[in-house]
Order: structure tokens, then sequence, then C-alpha cells
């Protein structure tokens, strides 16, 4: 059964908090779609049989929207890990940055947690800098496998990606250094291709510049962009198609020094069509610098 885009985020939203009262103003808010359109999509979703209405006013999904979904269904995250992290010097000269503790906890659980959260079944960390320290992982998340980088230290990203390259249909993509404080951020199904961005009046960071919710442009530094973090989701056409223009740009010269983002965004652009998934303020850090590492967890001042 095929669905429009603003029906599965309801849908897909309902499966996740349903079995409670969900006024629709709860679900325009937490899902970024207008009351208008929440309204109209939950009664297609209604008489679709999709969801339904308990005597107690409680949403839930049914046998049926639960079909509808399989489809979106993500089936791995790929988690790129393999990096020195140089400006993270001198915490990283004996610690992979992914396994630097921030409050107590590696910045890596708090994008592994909510990977289990949502129930993806398969998680492939791709490892290369001191990679024997990523073992202890797996006294908590058994079920990882790795991934070995031996190129991590003579090319940028793009090795990690091209050694994983066929792992990446329905498949989360995610930088390992990202401080995840919303876990929701991971869902447990997507719709299509999407990466995560911030909107920004201003930035001098990576970025994107978006067209009717699709990712027109990847830039360094812009106006009414959106910021750029370091997660996004592939389904099965686009994730098929970056195996083929990983291994094309790996190839090339100069591709070796190449941002692995580059190969959908830059140099096969036109391949693709990657929507924006907006993110907010709070929901996620990027420590850059041990400076930064300093303001966020005071421990590292002593």
């Amino acid at each position: 059964m095929n669905i429009k885009k603003n029906e599965f985020e309801i849908l897909s939203y309902i499966e996740r908090e349903g079995g409670q009262k969900l006024p629709q103003r709860k679900i325009a808010d937490d899902t970024s779609l207008s009351l208008g359109m929440v309204n109209k999509s939950l009664a297609e979703l209604g008489e679709m049989g999709l969801v339904r209405q308990t005597d107690k006013k409680e949403l839930q999904i049914t046998k049926l929207g639960m079909e509808a979904l399989e489809p979106y269904r993500v089936k791995r995250a790929v988690i790129i890990a393999a990096g020195f992290g140089s400006r993270m010097v001198p915490i990283t000269l004996n610690t992979p940055k992914p396994l630097v503790r921030v409050h107590g906890k590696m910045i890596i659980e708090t994008l592994l947690d909510a990977i289990v959260e949502a129930g993806i079944p398969e998680i492939v960390v791709v490892r290369g800098y001191l990679w024997e320290q990523f073992d202890s992982l797996l006294h908590k998340y058994p079920q990882i496998r790795f991934v070995y980088n031996p190129l991590f230290n003579e090319s940028n990203n793009i090795s990690s990606a091209y050694l994983a390259k066929d792992l990446l249909q329905n498949a989360y993509v995610c930088e390992a250094d990202l401080l995840l404080s919303n876990p929701r951020l991971i869902r447990k199904y997507e719709y299509s291709s999407n990466y995560l961005g911030m909107f920004k009046e201003y930035t001098d960071d990576w970025c994107f510049e978006v067209k009717r919710g699709k990712i027109r442009q990847l830039m360094v530094g812009g106006r009414d962009c959106y910021h750029m973090y370091g997660i996004s989701y592939w389904d099965q056409k686009d994730g098929a198609q970056l195996c083929h223009d990983l291994e094309e740009t790996f190839q090339m010269p100069g591709g070796k020094e190449k941002y692995w983002d580059e190969v959908a965004l830059r140099v096969f652009s036109k391949n693709y069509a990657v929507d924006v998934r907006p993110c907010f303020e709070g929901d996620i850090v990027e420590i850059d610098t041990f400076n930064e590492l300093k303001q966020i967890d005071p421990v590292y001042n002593m």
C-alpha cells in the first residue's frame, strides 16, 4: 500500500506514541506539520483502516497500518568512527574521539542508545584510529559489527563510506562524534533519503541550500540555509546508487581527499533528490575542538 509522505509522518508517529490520547495540536507540533494537514491526513489514514481511535479517544495503529509502514523500515545504521580527531588534541592522543566521555558517557553511546531504542537491528561501526578500544562497546552493544578502515590516516572519511558501500541501502549513515540529546532523531522508519539540518540565518560551517524541502547545494558558509549535521538516511534506490558513485569517486583523481557527503550532494548530485530533515536547537551538538569540550564538560578544565 502506497502512502503519502505526510501520512507516513503521522502514521510512524502514532506507531511510536500510540495507545494514548494524542491531540491534533500535539501531533502537529511534534511532526512539524500544519494542523490542517494533520486533520486531513488522520481522516485519510482512518478511511484506509491504518489507524483507529479507541473508546477512550486513544489513537492506535492497526495491523494494516503496521503492514503499510514495513517497506519503510530502517535496516541498519552505519557509523563512521575511524578518524583521529586532530582538533580534539590532547584528549584524542590516547582515546578515539567517539569514545571521549562527556558528563560520564561516551559520545558514541548517545548515538548507539538512540539506534537501539529505535529498534534498528543492525549496527556497523567503521573504525580505524586506536581501533582496539572500540571493543569495549561490545559489553553494552554485543550486536555491533566492526569494519576496519586501514586508510583512515591517509584519506578523508570517504574511505570509511567506501568500505561500507554495500551496506547503505535502507540505512542511516552517522558520524560517530555527534552528541545526541534528542534520541528521536533516530527513527525506526524513514520515508525517503534525507539529511539532518538546522535552519540558520547565517553559518560559516557546512550547510545546505534548500528549495521546497530538497537539498539543492552543499556549501561551506551561507545565509538562510540549513547547518549540516552528520546523520543521513538512504533508501533502497539511493543506497544502491551510492554504492556505485562512491566507487567511482574514490577511484577518480583527488577522490580520496573528499568527504563522503560530497559524493551524493556535490559530485553526483544529479543522481539524487535528498530531503532536508529539520532538527532544532538542543537536539544535537557537534564538539569540534578541545576548548568546546571543556565548555560543555567542566571536568576537562581540571
